[in-house]
């Protein structure tokens, strides 16, 4: 079960923007090359694949020597995307202010010490840590790679450097769940973390032969208050979203939690519109095509999430697959992730219907797994997860080109940033949702009765949310121009 769980600039952004550092010299815009590329998308892969990979391995780890609470396996699925979410924005801030090509070492670096970490642990406590040090690292990790593909392309080539990048985060919950199935029924779950050691040490050095240093901007100040006050209002909404259908959504701790998490973003808004240099400026938000992109992609992200959330259950549960065959069935999902992607570059002047047909077949796609039953046939069910892994591949590219060109390019970071934290929200409210109706639905047959009505919720949501995002980029023209 994966758990889980972006700009343009106004006048007054504009006139903030930094200018670029002496030092290091930019890269050309032509400096995109093909290791670079794959160094990038390799470490976006692996650090995407994290998120899935543990689920797959609960049963191992509740029956392991470390005696786990239901509680604790919670924790240790949930650390990494509340570590991984909630430090986005402040991490793309980071690299954009102080060297990208430094951010993503660092996070791979913290990503393999929360590895180790995992790996080697004797009790719950230093699991949970390790994870979530991982997930730290992954937020680094993830708008440092986007922001040196945008610095690095010619603009006549970024759409086709970003639908690679998209594809990468696709295959990235592929080779999770195909990792972590595999992992699960042959081996220990350390192993899942003990490999991650030296793969992080073969991404470091690939990065730092093949990726070049961009420029940073010239402005020093991190704004440590906004950081803490976004970070945490955050962290407080992700928690809310991930543990209400757990303990309920009118629970105390689950309203303290989004009380919390809704004052203190809140606040930092406040301080951002009075901050000389602040982490970012909301008032790039009135630009139609950026919250269209945003909404977008957490749209495409929650219905994507939903189905992770019921897929593993119906393939193991219902269909009796083992943990490793329940890995190679969702191969389909990676079809369309792979083959839709350079299509839908050829269409980047155009994203208004690419955006909107991408999503409104992840609706329907939905639609049409929620049919899915104990005698439906794998390859009935297979045509439904190829709708929607077309779906996902021709809609998410453009709407990434919507999110990062919506900034100036020495805020690319920043873009990534939100965008990367539209996708984990999208992907916890998608679990949250579908957790919620199966368990408002769950009879004697258990998935078996909730799935159908689960989905079918998900996918009217996703449509609705599609006409929205449709309407938003006809509002702003529908073609994608880049910031200024």
């Amino acid at each position: 079960m994966p758990s889980p769980a972006r700009n343009t600039a106004s006048a007054s952004a504009s006139a903030q923007a930094e200018t670029p550092a002496p030092a290091p010299a930019p890269a050309p815009t032509s400096a995109l090359k093909r290791s670079t590329l794959l160094a990038l998308c390799a470490c976006v892969l692996v650090a995407q694949s994290m998120v899935a990979a543990i689920n797959l391995l609960i049963p191992q780890l509740a029956a392991s020597s470390l005696h786990l609470t239901r509680g604790d396996i919670l924790w240790t699925v949930d650390a990494y995307v509340i570590a991984f979410a909630g430090l986005l924005i402040p991490a793309g801030a980071l690299g954009d202010r102080h060297g990208r090509k430094g951010a993503l070492l660092a996070g791979l670096a913290l990503f393999a010490a929360g590895a180790a970490t995992s790996a080697l642990a004797t009790g719950p406590a230093l699991l949970i840590a390790g994870r979530g040090v991982s997930g730290a690292g992954a937020a680094l990790i993830t708008p440092a790679t986007l922001s040196i593909l945008v610095h690095l392309s010619a603009p006549e080539h970024r759409a086709r450097a970003l639908a690679s990048w998209t594809l990468a985060i696709g295959l990235g919950g592929f080779a999770g769940n195909l990792g972590g199935g595999l992992i699960g029924q042959f081996l220990s779950w350390r192993a899942l973390f003990a490999v991650m050691v030296p793969l992080a040490a073969v991404l470091a050095a690939a990065v730092a032969l093949a990726v070049p240093r961009t420029a940073r901007t010239a402005r020093g100040n991190p704004d440590p208050l906004g950081t803490v006050l976004l970070t945490t209002g955050l962290v407080a909404v992700l928690f809310g979203i991930i543990e209400g259908p757990a303990y309920g959504w009118g629970s105390p701790r689950i309203v303290a939690a989004f009380a919390v998490g809704v004052l203190l973003v809140a606040v930092f808004t406040r301080h951002a519109l009075r901050s000389p240099a602040p982490l970012f400026d909301p008032r790039v938000f009135a630009r139609p095509r950026l919250r269209a992109a945003t909404l977008g992609t957490a749209t495409g992200f929650f219905g994507l999430f939903a189905l992770f959330y019921v897929n593993s259950q119906y393939l193991q549960d219902i269909k009796g697959y083992g943990a490793a065959l329940t890995g190679v069935a969702i191969v389909p999902l990676t079809v369309g992730m792979a083959l839709m992607p350079r299509l839908a570059a050829r269409w980047s002047d155009r994203p208004r219907p690419v955006i909107g047909g991408g999503l409104a077949l992840i609706g329907l796609g939905l639609l049409g797994a929620s049919t899915a039953d104990a005698g439906t046939p794998y390859p009935l069910y297979a045509c439904w997860l190829l709708v929607i892994s077309a779906g996902t591949g021709l809609s998410m590219p453009a709407l990434t080109v919507g999110v990062v060109t919506s900034l100036p390019p020495h805020q690319a970071g920043l873009g990534s940033g939100l965008g990367t934290s539209a996708r984990e929200l999208g992907a916890a409210l998608g679990v949250a949702v579908t957790g919620t109706v199966l368990a408002a639905h769950q009879g004697a047959r258990g998935l078996a009765d909730g799935m159908a009505p689960a989905l079918r919720i998900v996918a009217l949501l996703v449509l609705v949310a599609t006409a929205a995002v449709v309407a938003g980029y006809g509002r702003d023209g529908g073609r994608g121009r880049d910031a200024t």
